[in-house]
């Protein structure tokens, strides 16, 4: 049970980790709007993290089934909606995160299921 909540933990910490980063560098405030080709980067960067964020879930939980995947999609997109609803401005990151992030979490653990096949 412990090795499933870290896993879940770590998971997340990628993608929020990562989140942060790109906008700490970046200089760009993730409530303010972005040139298209920024939230391009960010669509690309964000599913990229998302992923490998699905996929470290599965490596560290070491289970075959979805079920902390939609948790962790879930988390993603949960924290999401509650920012929308609690911060100002442009809300283009939440977006993104709730329509293409949290699932993409997803298929990262369904490609870590179909590689150890």
């Amino acid at each position: 049970m412990i090795r499933k909540i870290l896993a879940v933990i770590a998971g997340y910490a990628i993608f929020v980790i990562t989140s942060l980063l790109l906008f700490k560098f970046s200089g760009q405030d993730p409530h303010e709007p972005a040139s298209t080709s920024f939230k391009i980067i960010t669509l690309i960067y964000g599913s990229v993290f998302s992923f490998a964020s699905g996929f470290l879930l599965k490596l560290v939980a070491r289970n075959r089934n979805l079920n902390l995947n939609y948790v962790l999609g879930f988390i993603i997109a949960g924290f999401a909606a509650f920012s929308i609803t609690k911060s100002t401005g442009s809300h283009w990151t939440q977006l993104f995160a709730i329509i293409f992030f949290a699932p993409i979490s997803i298929l990262g653990g369904i490609y870590y299921n179909k590689r150890k096949r």
